[in-house]
Protein backbone atom coordinates (compact mmCIF):
# COMPACT_ATOMS: atom_id res chain seq x y z
CA UNK A 1 0.00 0.00 0.00
CA UNK A 2 1.31 3.26 -1.04
CA UNK A 3 2.24 5.86 1.99
CA UNK A 4 -0.46 8.40 2.93
CA UNK A 5 0.67 11.61 1.96
CA UNK A 6 -0.15 14.82 4.18
CA UNK A 7 0.20 18.81 3.01
CA UNK A 8 1.28 21.43 5.33
CA UNK A 9 2.81 24.57 5.13
CA UNK A 10 5.01 26.18 8.44
CA UNK A 11 4.77 23.95 11.62
CA UNK A 12 1.52 24.42 13.78
CA UNK A 13 1.73 24.60 17.82
CA UNK A 14 -0.85 21.26 19.07
CA UNK A 15 -1.71 21.05 22.21
CA UNK A 16 -0.47 18.30 24.34
CA UNK A 17 -1.95 15.01 25.47
CA UNK A 18 -1.82 12.94 28.17
CA UNK A 19 0.06 9.67 27.36
CA UNK A 20 -2.27 6.81 26.60
CA UNK A 21 -0.56 3.49 28.23
CA UNK A 22 -2.66 1.54 25.79
CA UNK A 23 -1.73 3.68 22.61
CA UNK A 24 0.46 1.21 20.34
CA UNK A 25 4.55 2.21 20.26
CA UNK A 26 5.95 4.96 18.69
CA UNK A 27 6.31 4.06 14.51
CA UNK A 28 9.92 3.20 14.17
CA UNK A 29 11.49 4.82 10.51
CA UNK A 30 12.94 2.19 8.09
CA UNK A 31 15.90 1.22 9.29
CA UNK A 32 19.08 2.64 7.73
CA UNK A 33 21.46 -0.08 6.22
CA UNK A 34 24.39 2.22 7.77
CA UNK A 35 23.17 1.81 11.43
CA UNK A 36 24.28 -1.80 11.13
CA UNK A 37 27.81 -0.55 9.43
CA UNK A 38 27.76 2.02 12.13
CA UNK A 39 27.46 -0.26 15.21
CA UNK A 40 29.44 -3.05 13.68
CA UNK A 41 32.71 -0.52 13.20
CA UNK A 42 31.89 0.79 17.21
CA UNK A 43 32.00 -2.61 18.42
CA UNK A 44 35.17 -4.30 16.56
CA UNK A 45 37.05 -0.85 17.44
CA UNK A 46 36.14 -1.70 21.27
CA UNK A 47 36.78 -5.16 21.05
CA UNK A 48 40.27 -4.88 19.14
CA UNK A 49 41.18 -2.35 22.32
CA UNK A 50 39.89 -4.53 24.67
CA UNK A 51 41.54 -7.17 23.05
CA UNK A 52 44.90 -5.91 23.22
CA UNK A 53 44.77 -5.10 26.60
CA UNK A 54 44.30 -8.78 27.78
CA UNK A 55 47.15 -9.57 25.76
CA UNK A 56 49.10 -6.90 27.63
CA UNK A 57 49.77 -5.13 24.42
CA UNK A 58 49.10 -1.02 24.08
CA UNK A 59 45.99 -0.49 22.07
CA UNK A 60 46.12 1.67 19.41
CA UNK A 61 43.77 4.35 17.33
CA UNK A 62 44.90 5.58 14.40
CA UNK A 63 42.89 8.13 12.56
CA UNK A 64 43.30 10.70 9.64
CA UNK A 65 45.23 13.96 10.07
CA UNK A 66 42.59 16.42 9.34
CA UNK A 67 44.37 19.55 8.17
CA UNK A 68 45.10 21.11 4.72
CA UNK A 69 49.00 19.47 4.57
CA UNK A 70 47.27 16.65 4.46
CA UNK A 71 44.77 17.04 1.40
CA UNK A 72 44.82 17.10 -2.29
CA UNK A 73 42.64 18.39 -4.73
CA UNK A 74 41.53 17.23 -7.88
CA UNK A 75 39.20 18.52 -10.14
CA UNK A 76 38.04 15.54 -11.53
CA UNK A 77 36.85 14.61 -8.00
CA UNK A 78 35.73 17.52 -7.26
CA UNK A 79 36.65 18.07 -3.41
CA UNK A 80 39.68 17.83 -0.83
CA UNK A 81 40.91 14.82 -0.18
CA UNK A 82 42.03 13.58 2.98
CA UNK A 83 46.04 12.29 2.47
CA UNK A 84 47.32 8.84 4.14
CA UNK A 85 48.75 10.94 7.10
CA UNK A 86 47.45 8.93 10.33
CA UNK A 87 47.49 10.34 14.02
CA UNK A 88 48.13 7.96 16.60
CA UNK A 89 47.09 7.50 19.64
CA UNK A 90 48.53 4.45 22.23
CA UNK A 91 47.43 4.05 25.63
CA UNK A 92 49.31 5.26 27.82
CA UNK A 93 49.23 6.78 31.71
CA UNK A 94 48.60 10.48 29.94
CA UNK A 95 45.63 9.28 27.55
CA UNK A 96 44.19 6.75 29.53
CA UNK A 97 41.58 9.84 30.40
CA UNK A 98 41.18 10.30 26.07
CA UNK A 99 40.61 6.32 25.41
CA UNK A 100 37.82 6.18 27.98
CA UNK A 101 36.35 9.62 26.80
CA UNK A 102 36.35 7.69 23.39
CA UNK A 103 34.91 4.63 24.29
CA UNK A 104 32.12 6.34 26.34
CA UNK A 105 31.29 8.70 23.07
CA UNK A 106 31.05 5.72 21.00
CA UNK A 107 28.69 3.72 23.74
CA UNK A 108 26.33 6.47 23.72
CA UNK A 109 26.20 6.27 19.85
CA UNK A 110 25.46 2.98 20.27
CA UNK A 111 22.67 3.53 21.91
CA UNK A 112 21.43 6.37 20.39
CA UNK A 113 20.94 4.05 17.21
CA UNK A 114 19.83 1.16 19.07
CA UNK A 115 16.56 3.69 20.40
CA UNK A 116 16.86 5.67 17.11
CA UNK A 117 17.22 8.86 18.97
CA UNK A 118 19.81 11.69 18.39
CA UNK A 119 21.71 13.90 20.41
CA UNK A 120 23.19 17.80 19.92
CA UNK A 121 26.79 17.97 20.19
CA UNK A 122 26.27 19.73 23.54
CA UNK A 123 23.81 17.43 25.00
CA UNK A 124 26.96 14.61 24.37
CA UNK A 125 28.77 17.54 26.37
CA UNK A 126 26.83 17.80 29.28
CA UNK A 127 25.80 13.42 29.19
CA UNK A 128 30.14 13.36 29.47
CA UNK A 129 29.04 14.62 32.93
CA UNK A 130 28.29 11.07 34.45
CA UNK A 131 31.04 9.60 33.29
CA UNK A 132 33.42 10.23 36.51
CA UNK A 133 36.87 10.77 35.34
CA UNK A 134 36.45 10.67 32.26
CA UNK A 135 34.09 13.39 31.86
CA UNK A 136 34.70 16.50 29.53
CA UNK A 137 35.38 19.70 31.13
CA UNK A 138 34.93 21.55 27.89
CA UNK A 139 32.48 21.23 25.16
CA UNK A 140 35.62 21.54 22.15
CA UNK A 141 37.30 18.72 23.72
CA UNK A 142 33.47 16.29 23.46
CA UNK A 143 33.41 17.95 20.13
CA UNK A 144 37.40 16.69 19.13
CA UNK A 145 36.70 13.35 20.57
CA UNK A 146 33.63 12.90 18.75
CA UNK A 147 35.08 14.25 15.53
CA UNK A 148 38.29 12.00 15.90
CA UNK A 149 35.71 8.70 16.39
CA UNK A 150 33.75 9.93 12.48
CA UNK A 151 36.88 10.02 11.25
CA UNK A 152 37.59 6.72 12.50
CA UNK A 153 34.76 5.55 10.62
CA UNK A 154 34.96 7.75 7.67
CA UNK A 155 36.32 5.02 5.33
CA UNK A 156 33.06 3.20 5.98
CA UNK A 157 31.13 5.91 4.69
CA UNK A 158 29.78 6.63 8.31
CA UNK A 159 29.24 10.50 9.53
CA UNK A 160 28.83 12.25 12.90
CA UNK A 161 25.26 12.76 11.65
CA UNK A 162 25.04 8.61 11.26
CA UNK A 163 26.45 8.49 14.97
CA UNK A 164 23.88 10.42 15.61
CA UNK A 165 25.42 13.67 17.10
CA UNK A 166 23.65 16.29 15.30
CA UNK A 167 25.07 20.07 15.94
CA UNK A 168 22.76 22.83 17.51
CA UNK A 169 22.86 25.20 15.25
CA UNK A 170 19.81 25.43 12.47
CA UNK A 171 21.16 24.60 8.82
CA UNK A 172 20.02 27.16 6.99
CA UNK A 173 17.04 28.56 5.18
CA UNK A 174 15.38 28.23 2.13
CA UNK A 175 12.18 29.99 0.03
CA UNK A 176 11.18 29.79 -3.23
CA UNK A 177 9.67 27.08 -6.06
CA UNK A 178 10.76 24.50 -3.75
CA UNK A 179 8.31 21.61 -2.65
CA UNK A 180 10.16 19.58 0.66
CA UNK A 181 9.24 16.00 1.07
CA UNK A 182 9.46 14.60 4.78
CA UNK A 183 8.11 12.72 6.93
CA UNK A 184 6.54 12.13 10.43
CA UNK A 185 8.86 11.63 13.21
CA UNK A 186 6.00 9.34 15.17
CA UNK A 187 4.02 8.13 12.05
CA UNK A 188 6.66 7.91 9.26
CA UNK A 189 3.49 9.79 7.13
CA UNK A 190 5.28 11.67 4.02
CA UNK A 191 4.72 15.55 4.33
CA UNK A 192 4.55 17.85 1.80
CA UNK A 193 6.48 20.95 2.73
CA UNK A 194 5.88 24.29 0.64
CA UNK A 195 8.76 26.64 0.73
CA UNK A 196 6.37 29.42 -1.11
CA UNK A 197 4.15 29.15 2.14
CA UNK A 198 5.88 31.30 4.59
CA UNK A 199 4.98 34.72 4.80
CA UNK A 200 7.98 36.73 5.16
CA UNK A 201 9.66 33.84 7.09
CA UNK A 202 11.29 30.35 5.34
CA UNK A 203 11.84 26.87 5.57
CA UNK A 204 15.08 25.93 8.22
CA UNK A 205 17.07 23.45 6.79
CA UNK A 206 17.04 20.22 9.62
CA UNK A 207 20.43 18.94 11.23
CA UNK A 208 19.35 15.38 9.74
CA UNK A 209 18.35 15.87 5.99
CA UNK A 210 19.35 12.29 4.23
CA UNK A 211 16.20 11.21 3.79
CA UNK A 212 14.50 14.24 2.31
CA UNK A 213 13.31 14.07 -1.44
CA UNK A 214 12.18 17.42 -3.44
CA UNK A 215 9.34 18.69 -6.20
CA UNK A 216 11.03 21.99 -7.93
CA UNK A 217 10.31 23.58 -11.60
CA UNK A 218 12.78 26.14 -10.41
CA UNK A 219 16.06 26.81 -12.66
CA UNK A 220 18.93 27.41 -10.42
CA UNK A 221 19.85 27.43 -6.41
CA UNK A 222 20.91 30.60 -5.29
CA UNK A 223 23.60 30.48 -2.19
CA UNK A 224 23.23 33.54 -0.02
CA UNK A 225 26.37 34.46 2.63
CA UNK A 226 24.21 36.97 4.32
CA UNK A 227 20.88 36.94 6.08
CA UNK A 228 19.87 40.41 5.00
CA UNK A 229 20.60 39.85 0.93
CA UNK A 230 18.69 36.66 1.38
CA UNK A 231 15.80 38.64 3.52
CA UNK A 232 15.82 41.38 0.42
CA UNK A 233 15.51 38.92 -2.13
CA UNK A 234 12.88 36.80 0.08
CA UNK A 235 10.62 39.88 0.60
CA UNK A 236 10.91 40.67 -3.19
CA UNK A 237 10.21 37.66 -4.15
CA UNK A 238 12.85 37.00 -5.70
CA UNK A 239 12.79 33.48 -7.05
CA UNK A 240 9.19 33.91 -8.16
CA UNK A 241 10.91 36.50 -10.58
CA UNK A 242 14.10 34.48 -11.61
CA UNK A 243 12.67 30.77 -11.30
CA UNK A 244 15.04 29.75 -8.72
CA UNK A 245 15.32 28.22 -4.58
CA UNK A 246 17.10 30.79 -2.04
CA UNK A 247 19.35 29.43 0.45
CA UNK A 248 20.59 31.58 3.05
CA UNK A 249 24.01 30.28 4.08
CA UNK A 250 24.69 32.31 7.07
CA UNK A 251 28.19 32.73 7.09
CA UNK A 252 30.43 29.45 6.55
CA UNK A 253 27.53 26.65 5.64
CA UNK A 254 27.43 24.20 8.07
CA UNK A 255 27.44 20.65 6.86
CA UNK A 256 23.42 20.21 7.09
CA UNK A 257 23.32 22.85 4.99
CA UNK A 258 25.72 22.36 2.44
CA UNK A 259 24.05 18.31 1.95
CA UNK A 260 20.93 20.10 1.55
CA UNK A 261 22.28 21.96 -1.42
CA UNK A 262 23.91 18.61 -2.73
CA UNK A 263 21.30 16.50 -2.60
CA UNK A 264 18.35 18.91 -4.16
CA UNK A 265 20.93 20.10 -6.65
CA UNK A 266 21.56 16.00 -7.27
CA UNK A 267 17.61 15.03 -7.37
CA UNK A 268 16.36 18.23 -9.21
CA UNK A 269 19.46 17.95 -11.78
CA UNK A 270 20.05 22.21 -11.01
CA UNK A 271 23.47 23.92 -11.41
CA UNK A 272 24.28 25.68 -7.73
CA UNK A 273 25.47 29.38 -7.89
CA UNK A 274 27.16 31.06 -4.59
CA UNK A 275 26.83 34.78 -3.67
CA UNK A 276 28.88 36.09 -1.08
CA UNK A 277 31.05 39.53 -0.08
CA UNK A 278 34.09 40.28 -2.26
CA UNK A 279 36.53 39.57 0.43
CA UNK A 280 39.32 36.30 1.53
CA UNK A 281 37.10 35.48 4.14
CA UNK A 282 34.09 34.85 1.40
CA UNK A 283 36.27 33.33 -1.11
CA UNK A 284 38.30 31.18 1.13
CA UNK A 285 35.81 30.12 3.78
CA UNK A 286 32.67 30.76 3.04
CA UNK A 287 32.99 29.43 -0.67
CA UNK A 288 35.71 27.26 -0.78
CA UNK A 289 33.80 25.62 1.91
CA UNK A 290 30.52 25.06 0.33
CA UNK A 291 32.48 23.80 -3.05
CA UNK A 292 35.09 21.33 -2.39
CA UNK A 293 34.83 21.27 1.98
CA UNK A 294 38.14 22.01 4.27
CA UNK A 295 41.03 20.54 6.10
CA UNK A 296 39.62 19.58 8.81
CA UNK A 297 36.74 17.91 7.33
CA UNK A 298 38.75 16.35 4.65
CA UNK A 299 37.27 12.74 5.32
CA UNK A 300 34.24 13.76 4.90
CA UNK A 301 34.26 16.06 2.18
CA UNK A 302 32.72 14.06 -0.72
CA UNK A 303 29.75 13.48 0.91
CA UNK A 304 29.14 17.45 2.34
CA UNK A 305 30.36 19.40 -0.39
CA UNK A 306 28.70 20.82 -3.50
CA UNK A 307 31.28 20.22 -6.65
CA UNK A 308 28.95 21.64 -9.07
CA UNK A 309 28.68 25.32 -7.43
CA UNK A 310 30.13 28.07 -9.17
CA UNK A 311 30.91 31.51 -8.06
CA UNK A 312 28.34 34.27 -9.05
CA UNK A 313 29.66 37.04 -7.38
CA UNK A 314 30.37 39.51 -5.58
CA UNK A 315 33.81 39.83 -7.67
CA UNK A 316 36.34 42.47 -7.49
CA UNK A 317 35.98 42.72 -11.09
CA UNK A 318 32.21 43.61 -9.89
CA UNK A 319 34.22 46.66 -8.23
CA UNK A 320 35.11 48.20 -11.11
CA UNK A 321 32.21 47.13 -13.66
CA UNK A 322 29.69 47.97 -11.27
CA UNK A 323 31.36 51.54 -9.88
CA UNK A 324 31.19 50.26 -6.47
CA UNK A 325 34.13 52.49 -4.89
CA UNK A 326 32.59 54.03 -3.08
CA UNK A 327 31.07 51.41 -1.14
CA UNK A 328 34.38 49.60 -0.32
CA UNK A 329 36.33 48.99 2.66
CA UNK A 330 40.48 48.65 2.84
CA UNK A 331 41.18 45.38 3.51
CA UNK A 332 42.24 44.69 7.20
CA UNK A 333 45.61 42.75 8.11
CA UNK A 334 43.56 39.16 8.71
CA UNK A 335 42.00 39.76 4.79
CA UNK A 336 45.35 40.32 3.64
CA UNK A 337 46.81 36.91 5.81
CA UNK A 338 43.37 35.02 4.49
CA UNK A 339 44.20 35.72 0.91
CA UNK A 340 48.14 35.16 0.90
CA UNK A 341 47.44 31.62 2.88
CA UNK A 342 44.66 30.97 0.12
CA UNK A 343 46.95 31.20 -2.60
CA UNK A 344 50.09 29.87 -0.83
CA UNK A 345 48.65 26.62 1.21
CA UNK A 346 45.08 25.86 -0.42
CA UNK A 347 44.92 23.24 -3.05
CA UNK A 348 41.81 24.03 -4.22
CA UNK A 349 43.16 27.67 -5.17
CA UNK A 350 46.31 26.73 -6.57
CA UNK A 351 44.44 24.36 -9.12
CA UNK A 352 42.39 27.41 -10.30
CA UNK A 353 43.83 30.35 -12.57
CA UNK A 354 41.17 32.53 -12.47
CA UNK A 355 40.51 32.56 -8.43
CA UNK A 356 44.05 33.30 -8.54
CA UNK A 357 43.91 36.41 -10.97
CA UNK A 358 40.69 37.10 -9.04
CA UNK A 359 42.50 37.57 -5.57
CA UNK A 360 45.81 39.37 -6.84
CA UNK A 361 43.12 41.84 -8.46
CA UNK A 362 41.90 41.78 -4.92
CA UNK A 363 45.43 42.71 -3.32
CA UNK A 364 46.17 45.37 -6.07
CA UNK A 365 43.25 47.04 -5.16
CA UNK A 366 43.25 46.75 -1.20
CA UNK A 367 39.40 47.13 -1.05
CA UNK A 368 36.69 44.60 0.20
CA UNK A 369 32.93 45.13 -0.62
CA UNK A 370 30.13 43.59 0.92
CA UNK A 371 26.85 42.49 -1.13
CA UNK A 372 24.80 45.10 0.23
CA UNK A 373 27.81 47.27 -1.53
CA UNK A 374 25.35 46.92 -4.10
CA UNK A 375 22.80 48.99 -2.63
CA UNK A 376 24.63 52.28 -3.37
CA UNK A 377 22.57 52.11 -6.84
CA UNK A 378 19.19 51.63 -4.68
CA UNK A 379 17.73 49.17 -2.95
CA UNK A 380 16.28 46.95 -5.25
CA UNK A 381 19.76 47.33 -7.72
CA UNK A 382 20.70 43.96 -6.94
CA UNK A 383 17.24 42.45 -8.11
CA UNK A 384 16.95 44.85 -11.26
CA UNK A 385 20.22 45.08 -12.44
CA UNK A 386 23.49 43.09 -10.97
CA UNK A 387 21.79 39.93 -10.66
CA UNK A 388 20.05 39.50 -14.07
CA UNK A 389 23.16 41.11 -15.83
CA UNK A 390 25.23 38.46 -13.76
CA UNK A 391 22.93 35.23 -15.32
CA UNK A 392 22.94 36.10 -18.57
CA UNK A 393 26.41 34.50 -18.54
CA UNK A 394 26.94 32.10 -16.20
CA UNK A 395 29.97 30.81 -18.18
CA UNK A 396 31.98 33.65 -16.63
CA UNK A 397 31.16 32.99 -12.99
CA UNK A 398 34.78 31.91 -10.99
CA UNK A 399 34.64 27.87 -11.22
Amino acid sequence: MATKKKSTTAATTKPSKAADPTAPPRKRRAKDPLDEVTLAAIKQTAAGIHDAILQHKRPELRTPVRALSNVSYDPKKGYLEIGSDKKVRTLSVSSVKTFAQTLKMMALSQELIKNDDVATKRDAYYQSKNWGDARFDEQPESDTVMDDIEALFSDLGVSREQLRFVPDQHGGAVAGELVVIDRDIETGELIEIDCTRFGSGAYAVPSWVEHLKFKTKAKFILCIETQGMFQRLQHQKYWQKAGCVLVSMGGVPTRSCRRFVRLLSEQCKLPVYAFTDCDPYGFANIYRTLKVGSGNAAHINQFFCVPNVRYLGLTPQDIIDFDLGKATHPLADVDVKRAFDALKNDPFFQNQKPWKQAIDLLMKMQKRAEQQALSLHGLNFVIDDYLPRKLKNPDAFLP
